[in-house]
């Protein structure tokens, strides 16, 4: 028996192990509990892929052979079928998750050479495993996205016992994500065609705003992180839609080509998590892995999972985050940028807790945007975003910040985004700001600013580049010998 192993690709469309299996092949799917138990996987995510994989097994079942699944360990899965129905081939993705995925899959890996059994592993969008280095990588990245869509097969019926896919408390599992997004192809086909033909049109501009972005951004990244769209169908229909509108003057042609960046940007990132996998859990340049202290600050970071830092903008980014499982990519980096510098909490505490919070946690887009944003990298200008400024600036009228935190209602604008300052605050049921936010900014300015002099670190980070800069021409810091302080580019108060 041949099986199709369903990992991050739920989906028959532009899939190309669905299309590589024979028309006899089974497709499967195995939910894994150890997997849900893990500090970075939550309620949101399973409940949202627990809606996928009812609309992929339908979908399959139009092909002629509806999914089955199985629960338990993937090795202990994939042995009990060898034994009831003789494996002779396994085919899947490649999958680019976090650690736990990545030994799931030597395990079965090192089990499936026992048995003499093919395991046919396929690249997965612009990925590559096993790459040398950079050159030429955005090339064939893009060659792929040129590459016309794979059509599903037919499949022959299969009498296996379908399996059902468990409830949330079947696997121990609180869902308390009163407005996550639903998961599907077909809310995925929904939400492309909304934003390329109505709601995409104010992208650029309106994207880094939490208010504006809710409805502006694409709000596809949970469809790409569990496989319900592919990549490709992506970039294929944007492009369409751009011949569309060229030649016209419309704010479409900025936000479809800043959509199309941020599809590149997805795979490049994903990409770095493949060719290193430590920076799940070790700094990227070894300079800062003893930059914060190993053991956090408790009660820092209690006030900045729950949204009671005092710091208005920052409380009202992580409530919407804890109630939708989304939040705009600027607020994204802002909330992570203020728990690194102003707190001063290690990244490898604060990185758990969003990742359970995303519905659209992609291992390799998370991890390395929390080393960017924690200055842990080396390679990236290091920018300590000022809450305060951040609150005026994307929220001017407050709606955003009185809506997610209420007791902040008769705040006069003036004062919203630091009502410390404000005549009445005593009177308010909020919290007094934790930490000063210029001091905290000052400080943590000194400390990075100590860890960045010296050849030891400039050498390393040379090194870092090389190996993680998309493109060639990015490397070796070729422009000015950046030893030099005045060459450093050290942002604050964004």
């Amino acid at each position: 028996m041949e099986v199709i192993w369903f990992k991050r690709d739920l989906r028959v469309e532009d899939n190309a192990a669905l299309a590589t299996a024979g028309a006899g092949a089974v497709p499967l799917y195995i939910i894994e509990p150890e997997y849900w138990r893990l500090p970075d996987t939550s309620a949101r995510q399973y409940a949202f892929l627990a809606e996928a994989l009812n609309g992929l097994r339908d979908d399959l079942g139009q092909l002629g052979a509806p999914l089955i699944v199985r629960v338990g360990d993937a090795v202990d899965v994939l042995d009990a079928l060898h034994a009831t129905h003789g494996l002779t081939r396994l085919i899947s993705h490649e999958e680019t998750g976090n650690r736990w995925t990545f030994a799931r899959d030597r395990a079965v890996a090192a089990w499936a050479k026992g048995k003499g059994i093919q395991w046919l592993e396929l690249p997965n969008s612009g990925v590559v495993r096993r790459l040398d280095n950079r050159d030429g990588w955005a090339r064939h990245r893009d060659a792929v996205m040129r590459q016309p869509q794979i059509a599903p097969p037919n499949l022959r019926p299969h009498d296996l016992d379908l399996g059902g896919v468990p409830m949330l408390r079947d696997l121990g599992l609180t869902d308390d994500c009163a407005h996550r997004q639903r998961g599907g192809r077909a809310e995925a086909l929904s939400l492309l065609g909304g934003f390329l033909t109505e709601r995409g049109h104010s992208y650029r501009s309106a994207m880094s705003s939490p208010l504006a972005g809710e409805w502006a951004c694409s709000r596809l990244s949970p469809h790409f992180a569990f496989g319900t769209l592919s990549i490709r169908e992506a970039v294929q229909a944007g492009q369409a839609r751009a011949a569309e509108v060229k030649g016209t003057r419309s704010s479409w042609i900025g936000s479809l080509r800043s959509f199309q960046s941020r599809l590149a940007w997805r795979d490049h990132f994903i990409q770095k998590l493949e060719d290193e996998p430590r920076i799940e859990t070790r700094a990227l340049h070894t300079a800062y892995e003893n930059l914060r202290p190993k053991m956090p600050d408790a009660d820092r970071l209690h006030a900045w999972e729950n949204g009671e830092t005092g710091l208005p903008f920052v409380d009202a980014c992580m409530r919407f985050l804890h109630a939708t499982g989304w939040l705009n990519f600027r607020m994204r980096s802002m909330v992570m940028a203020v728990a690194s510098y102003h707190l001063w909490l290690d990244w490898r505490h604060t990185g758990p807790h969003l990742a359970r919070m995303f519905t659209d946690y992609e291992p390799g887009i998370h991890w390395s945007q929390v080393q960017m944003q924690s200055g842990t990298t080396g390679m990236n200008t290091i920018r300590i975003y000022n809450p305060v400024k951040q609150g005026q600036d994307q929220d001017p009228d407050g709606i955003f910040t009185r809506r997610w935190c209420p007791e902040l209602a008769d705040v006069p604008d003036r004062f919203l985004q630091e009502p410390w300052a404000w005549e009445g605050a005593a009177r308010l049921r909020y919290p007094a700001p934790i930490v000063d936010v210029k001091a905290a900014a000052k400080a943590a300015r000194e400390a990075v600013w100590a860890v960045r002099r010296g050849d030891a670190f400039w050498n390393e980070a040379q090194q870092v580049v090389k190996k993680h800069a998309s493109r060639k021409k990015d490397r070796g810091f070729q422009r000015d010998p950046i030893k030099k302080p005045a060459a450093e580019q050290l942002k604050f108060d964004l």
